[in-house]
């Protein structure tokens, strides 16, 4: 077995790719793996083994369409995480969120096409969705995307589609919760504030911090990505939940705790613009056809990453500081 993994030198797939090569996925053991990515800000070559017999990387861009045909060519699956993916960034500037979410997936289903590739897994997010008050989404519910993230992945859930339905392709696609654990770059919310908190700064909270966020361990989003690789059916799309909501507040009261710190840390900022309220995901579909459940229990989980953050300052400071977020946004 071969797979291409795009972006896997990112949070989320560089951890796919890591428990790939560890022989956590039944039946991949031996799989051989190459990565595609082009290291930018949000990734980093030291989230993958140095060395390893079964991995092969690439630095490159997935809007290469000559590059992509060159690497393809003999592998059974190519699972899409690359991306552009930090809300506030694309609300100042939308240009890199549309070359690579939407030319970038382009590119890489037109390479999938040319190269005959069997299988083809396209990661995206709840955020497609938009949001909503009450409730939860199902993979039917309408694509509303209040962010030029959330819209540029929305383009890029249907190129999928439609290769599916006008070429045959055998893709599916995953949305995703809100993810959190080891490894994730510190513009986001929960390595933002842990970091902080290690730092002695406070914690910028958008707004009233009233907004719900559904939380989803890596590890068990990659699980949930697996699957579908192996036995989604082309076409069709796969909520993936954790099955954890929390407002923003009581998120950072977590942290606090989890740091030692008290509320006093908090410094309320004013709000996103076309900040979503509600995020909440229904993945019975996944759960009842492939099996998927969430194992890592929310709390478990949160001071796991927050010892990890603890324990690795180099990896952070490296990250935080080759492009350091604005102190006046919350990451979330």
């Amino acid at each position: 077995m071969r797979l291409l993994v795009t972006g896997g030198a990112g949070f989320i797939g560089s951890h796919y790719v890591r428990t790939m090569l560890d022989g956590g996925y039944p039946g991949y053991e031996d799989a051989r793996i190459t990565v595609v990515d082009n290291l930018s800000y949000a990734a980093s070559r030291t989230n993958l083994p140095d060395h390893h017999p079964r991995l092969r990387f690439v630095t490159g861009d997935i809007c290469s369409f000559p590059l992509l045909l060159d690497l393809l060519p003999g592998h059974d699956a190519v699972v899409h995480f690359a991306a552009e993916s930090h809300v506030d960034r694309s609300v100042e500037s939308a240009v890199a969120f549309v070359r690579t979410n939407l030319t970038g997936t382009q590119t890489v289903l037109d390479a999938c096409l040319k190269a005959r590739i069997p299988r083809v897994v396209h990661i995206s997010t709840d955020e497609v969705y938009g949001t909503i008050e009450q409730g939860s989404w199902t993979e039917d519910c309408p694509l509303l995307p209040n962010s030029p993230y959330a819209a540029t992945k929305a383009g890029s859930d249907l190129l999928a589609r439609s290769y599916w339905r006008t070429h045959g392709l055998n893709v599916s696609i995953t949305r995703c919760s809100n993810n959190y654990g080891p490894h994730q770059h510190p513009e986001k919310l929960i390595p933002l504030f842990v970091t902080n908190l290690l730092e002695g700064r406070r914690l910028p909270l958008y707004g009233d911090g009233r907004n719900v966020r559904e939380w989803l361990h890596v590890d068990d989003h990659c699980r949930a990505v697996q699957l579908v690789l192996e036995h989604g059916r082309a076409g069709e799309v796969y909520n993936v939940g954790g099955g954890n909501e929390l407002t923003n507040l009581a998120l950072t009261g977590k942290l606090l705790r989890l740091c030692g710190a008290d509320h006093s840390r908090i410094r309320q900022v004013a709000d996103r613009k076309g900040h979503d309220l509600r995020y909440s995901l229904d993945d019975s579909k996944i759960r009842e056809e492939l099996g998927y459940a969430p194992r890592v229990p929310f709390d478990e989980g949160l001071a796991a990453t927050a010892g990890w953050y603890r324990d690795n300052p180099d990896w952070w400071k490296a990250a935080k500081y080759r492009a350091e977020p604005d102190p006046v946004k919350d990451g979330s």
